[in-house]
């Protein structure tokens, strides 16, 4: 049973946000994540992606942005459960919850802050009949552990830039590595088309355009794809893996059976307060809430989270009263003793 806080629901930017703000009120966080690493969309879906609307930073690509706040919330420590999904949620009898995820973890915490963003990620299967029947045997939508695939024959399919990418990652870790997309042109970004191409003609990797897998063959293990060809017809790709990356389609999903009042595939949640759902004890935050006004903005998660902390502080410690203090006057714990000199040194001097 892992224990917390606040336990946040959704890694990107919010709920790693939320961290920052719940550590200067030294409440401890734990998130969890279906994606196998922190940043949610910024990170998964477009890293490279620059946004503008971040405050202090004419422009910031979406894979800087995460690695910030990941740096920004590091002295406080955080857990994380990632690649995992919160699946259910029990209330208990002193009013804290206990959150399970699909692979059966346990969290326990006070407050829970749902903060995943335009929900949890499912890949996009490709409609072959018998795929469900090779997950766990050779099928996989994400790549978590590229140490898997070392000197295995790997199969993936798909044209944007994650197949690109990890055509490329894993032409030095498997044994072969075959790319199918369904036409000439790719969706992903030009340097990684060219690197594919130039792996192409050095032989580290195949390239079969204008097809796709329509088959999977084996018993206990994969063993085999059909691939369907435009002009040369079906044959079949002996492979110890397949790997359909056809990007990933955000859904509400479990939560969505939590009991939580939902609007549009969203979360209400009360904006005059805390963003608090009609469950006391369960915040939603960022895109995967609506209210009257609600703007789906980075900016605005980052603010729906410090409000809500507040709150959470006052549930978790009903006794207490807490006087905000401005990060400036009061600064933030965990920062390295030299960092600390190097500020009275500065105050010194100037006095």
């Amino acid at each position: 049973m892992i224990k917390t806080d606040i336990l946040i629901i959704g890694a990107g930017p919010t709920g790693l946000f939320t961290v920052f703000e719940a550590g200067l009120l030294k409440l401890k966080c734990h998130l969890i994540d279906a994606l196998p690493q922190p940043g949610g969309q910024c990170a998964e879906i477009y890293p490279k992606k620059p946004i503008y609307d971040i405050p202090g930073f004419p422009e910031v690509l979406a894979g800087d942005l995460v690695d910030n706040l990941m740096e920004q919330i590091k002295s406080f420590e955080p857990g994380f459960t990632l690649g995992e999904r919160a699946d259910t949620i029990e209330k208990q009898e002193d009013g804290t919850f206990i959150v399970t995820t699909n692979r059966g973890t346990k969290h326990h915490a006070p407050v829970v802050a749902i903060a995943g963003g335009l929900g949890s990620f499912e890949p996009r299967k490709p409609p072959i009949a018998n795929i469900a029947d090779f997950e766990d045997k050779g099928v996989a939508y994400i790549i978590r552990d590229p140490e898997v695939y070392r000197d295995q024959r790997v199969v993936i399919a798909g044209g944007g830039d994650s197949a690109l990418d990890w055509t490329i990652f894993l032409a030095d870790v498997a044994s072969e590595v075959t790319l199918v997309h369904r036409r000439n042109e790719f969706r992903g970004a030009l340097d990684s088309v060219e690197k594919v191409a130039e792996l192409k003609k050095l032989g580290k990797v195949n390239l079969i355009t204008e097809a796709e897998v329509v088959g999977l063959h084996g018993e206990e293990h994969i063993t085999g794809v059909t691939v369907k060809h435009k002009t040369e017809g079906e044959f079949v790709k002996d492979t110890d893996h397949f790997i359909p990356l056809f990007g990933l389609s955000p859904k509400l999903g479990p939560i969505a059976n939590w009991g939580l009042e939902i609007e549009k595939n969203a979360i209400k949640v009360d904006n005059t307060l805390d963003y608090q759902t009609n469950i006391p004890g369960i915040y939603a935050i960022g895109d995967v809430n609506t209210y009257p006004g609600k703007l789906k903005l980075i900016l605005c998660g980052f603010h729906e989270a410090t409000l809500m902390c507040q709150s959470a502080y006052q549930r978790i410690h009903p006794d207490k009263k807490y006087v905000m203090k401005y990060t400036t006057v009061s600064g933030i714990d965990g920062f390295d003793g030299s960092r600390k000199e190097a500020k009275k040194a500065v105050v010194k001097s100037i006095t």
